[in-house]
């Protein structure tokens, strides 16, 4: 009789707590997670129309559970043609910034389920997609009458694209050619085994997922991605080309030609859709092809490593500055980044008809990103070195051919950016270069701002030709004000986004060239009022090496750490590789900014006597130019780790004895790694992560090395292999169906079952129907409720049922 309670004793130990269905937080937390926010808002380019776009709340399980292909890395609602997981408009209205007047806008359709909202290049008008249960339909909002009217007859199939504007009446977009229920039957018998083979090609690519499987989903993807594109004026649609599988569609600036690249066969099981085969072509408007630019291969043979490209044309772009001349890129280095040639890439470029040769128009010492083109006389180039963390801007003169280095830095030397060029429409309506002073100086607008004083965003005047730049605005210091939009460039009028710690975003029109009073156009109120009263400070801390550190600190309404003591503390981090320790100690974001808090943060817990470290810095840098960041990970996510419990306890506000450590994705993998070789924290929280570095062979976050080339660093940086070592309580949180590259759920099963056999204390909740990030009103409740429930068992310490005690802290 002892032998069998002592049985029932341990395997009431093992299972920890029962099945009892969808959990909820605090009412306070709860509050918090649903409710209403502010409106998002678009602005016409004059900034005299103002758009509110109101949004539901989190969808419900039941509306996650719907049928649902996931095919081709593409997650497909079979029903409607149209991406299965959408965050929907409910809610929609105008407002005129001058007058302050609001609109309704009749003729919407109810219930509202709009998305791809998109004003005309005159700005007259707005259209916006209307997804229902079995169609996708486009509507038209005239600005002047506030009216909205259905344009399409045909369905819109958005699986993979939705719509342009073509001119200030006509869009383009891709049309079903069936419907849903012509779909292909899956066979009750398979005509037999699914086979995959290779034939010494090398197909280094990473653990993508929603592959295809099957000669069953190859046929399921080819009849849901094949599509007629459509012309549609005012309502009546016209038919361009053949129906196929369009990967993209770019009308030239003069609206003659058509960029078109389609999808074919043999379709691949190890890479998504936008790495199949592909033929890039260009059309008339009727869909007759004038040119094939290039047939290219299945990107599974694209070698591994980052900067690393397939020795072929890419790029593929029209020339925003000229009626009709397609643009592309050509590596010169074989694709791969370690041969040691002058020139890496070489940019080319065809004018219409595209019958001659082509014109070189550049050539770039490292990997060709892109371009902005402008006037006849300026373009800007950006190249770039992933691996070696390098960014290039560089001034094009299109008649001479001139290129000419004008900044170069480091991706992660936040202070040194400049911002991002500022365009505007041009004759086209194509967006280039912002040009002031004849043409000499362009615009940069940084909306992030980073300083030693932390984040001020600034508005730039840059000269070209001098490589001097002037600081045409910036926020002022304790309030966080980006750049929207630049209204007129000469007169210095702007449209910007104000906030503080206390005050919402807000829009405002701000005159930066003459003494006119900024003028409010958005008076959003605060949604969380749980919150006030909270205090929230950006800390600043060394760690043990000396690199500086920093992190958002939240601590509850009413403490006083005289009065009230130490609190638990709750650190929410994700870890970020550096080459260079000096870029790692600069203080990134704003104490000032209004705190958003979404689904998946942890300053709900703040409500609930927990001081809350937020983006605490995990910093991981090379110790040295022979080394890469990751050489010294375990150890250096240890001394992160230390500095932020010893500031917190040296400030007197957090208890070291009482600490959680926890992380979404590469932070899950990081909570873990500490859980495994360190003894600083009560408890950790690591949600959709991957723990078992294998199962990511060709390289993960922002290593670049395989496997087999550093087999000893993928096993170290591994928690799965130190699963004997984690003996501090583990909460593993995973969507059942996620589709991020890498985080598979068996890695957290497989994790969950490492600790379990190893006797650690460990809990895995599975999520239904959720993907990397979770959706799910319920699913949220649930992780909000299950982490605190954690926390409060083994950081506080509560005994009894989890959750017990949770007002002990609440308004000191």
């Amino acid at each position: 009789m002892k032998l069998l309670l002592l049985s029932i004793a341990l395997l009431t130990q093992l299972v920890s707590f029962a099945q009892d269905g969808y959990k909820t937080p605090p009412k306070d937390v709860a509050d918090m997670l649903l409710a209403k926010r502010p409106p998002n808002v678009s602005v016409d380019d004059k900034g005299e129309w103002m758009l509110f776009m109101e949004s539901s709340s989190y969808p419900s399980v039941a509306e996650l559970a719907r049928p649902e292909l996931r095919i081709a890395g593409l997650r497909i609602n079979p029903a409607n043609f149209a991406p299965s997981r959408q965050t929907f408009i409910t809610g929609l209205y105008l407002r005129n910034s001058k007058t302050d007047k609001e609109y309704k806008i009749a003729g919407l359709p109810s219930p509202l389920y709009a998305g791809s909202v998109s004003w005309s290049g005159n700005d007259k008008k707005i259209a916006f997609t209307h997804t229902t249960e079995n169609r996708v339909d486009l509507y038209v909002i005239d600005v002047a009458t506030q009216k909205a009217s259905r344009i399409n007859k045909t369905a819109l199939n958005t699986t993979s694209g939705g719509y342009s504007w073509y001119d200030d009446n006509t869009l383009l977009y891709r049309g079903i050619i069936k419907p849903a229920s012509a779909a292909p039957q899956k066979p009750a018998v398979p005509d037999g085994p699914t086979v995959q083979e290779n034939y010494g090609k090398a197909a280094p690519r990473p653990t993508f997922q929603d592959l295809i499987k099957s000669p069953y989903d190859e046929q399921l993807y080819a009849f849901y991605a094949t599509t007629q594109l459509i012309k549609n004026t005012n309502g009546t649609e016209t038919k361009i080309g053949q129906p196929a599988i369009y990967s993209s569609v770019v009308v030239s600036p003069d609206k003659k030609y058509l960029l078109i690249r389609t999808l074919k066969k043999p379709f691949s099981y190890t890479v998504p859709a936008g790495g199949f085969p592909a033929l890039v072509s260009i059309t008339d408007m009727t869909g007759k092809q004038v040119r094939l630019l290039a047939d290219q291969p299945s990107a599974e043979t694209a070698p591994s490593g980052y900067d690393n490209v397939q020795p072929l044309a890419r790029g593929f772009e029209w020339r925003d500055d000229h009626p009709s001349t397609i643009v592309w890129c050509m590596p010169l280095d074989s694709g791969l980044i370690k041969k040691e040639v002058e020139y890496h890439d070489a940019v080319y470029a065809q004018k219409a008809p595209f019958t001659g040769e082509p014109e070189l128009l550049f050539k770039t010492k490292m990997r060709y990103s892109g371009i902005t083109w402008g006037t006849e006389s300026l373009a800007i180039v950006t190249e770039g070195l992933r691996s070696k963390q390098l960014t290039q801007i560089d001034r094009y003169h299109p008649v001479t051919g001139d290129l000419e280095k004008l900044i170069t830095r480091n991706t992660t030397d936040a202070y040194s950016s400049p911002g991002f060029p500022v365009t505007h429409p041009n004759q086209y309506g194509k967006n280039v270069l912002w040009t002031i002073d004849n043409g000499n100086k362009i615009l940069l607008n940084n909306p992030t701002g980073s300083s030693p004083k932390g984040d001020l965003p600034f508005l730039l005047s840059y000269d070209v030709h001098k490589k001097k730049a002037d600081t045409l605005w910036r926020c002022a210091e304790g309030w966080f004000e980006n750049v929207v939009r630049v209204l007129d460039a000469e007169k210095g009028i702007l449209l910007t986004s104000r906030e503080n710690e206390k005050e919402v975003p807000n829009y405002w029109i701000k005159h930066t060239k003459l003494r006119i009073a900024d003028r409010q156009l958005t008076r959003f109120g605060n949604p969380y009022p749980q919150m006030e009263g909270v205090t929230k400070e950006k800390i600043k801390y060394k760690r043990a090496d000396g690199v500086d550190l920093t992190g958002d600190l939240y601590l509850p309404k009413g403490y006083n750490k005289e009065r009230d003591g130490k609190l638990p503390v709750f650190i929410w981090a994700y870890p970020a590789e550096y080459n260079s320790a000096a870029d790692a100690a600069q203080i990134r974001g704003s104490e000032h900014r209004f705190t958003m808090v979404g689904g998946g943060s942890p300053v709900f817990y703040v409500t609930q006597g927990y001081a809350v470290l937020n983006n605490a810095e995990m910093p991981i840098v090379a110790s040295s130019k022979d080394k890469k960041p990751n050489d010294d990970f375990i150890q250096q996510l240890t001394m992160n780790a230390e500095a932020a419990i010893r500031v917190l306890d040296s400030m007197g506000v957090g208890d070291k004895n009482k600490m959680a450590v926890g992380g979404h994705s590469y932070g899950a993998f990081m909570t873990a790694n500490l859980l495994a070789h360190t003894k600083l924290f009560k408890a950790g929280i690591a949600r959709s992560g991957a723990y078992n570095r294998s199962l990511t062979p060709f390289g993960f976050q922002n290593e670049d090395r395989t496997y087999w080339q550093a087999t000893e660093l993928y096993n170290n940086m591994s928690p799965f292999n130190y699963a004997d070592n984690i003996k501090t309580p583990l909460l593993l949180i995973h969507g059942e169906m996620d589709n991020n590259t890498g985080t598979f759920p068996i890695q957290s099963e497989r994790m969950y079952n490492a600790v379990k056999g190893h006797g650690g204390t460990v809990r895995y909740v599975s999520l239904p129907y959720e993907s990397h990030g979770y959706a799910g009103r319920e699913n949220l409740m649930h992780v909000l409720a299950e982490q605190f429930e954690w926390m409060e068992k083994y950081v506080k310490g509560n005994e009894g049922k989890p959750g017990a005690g949770k007002e002990e802290k609440r308004g000191f």
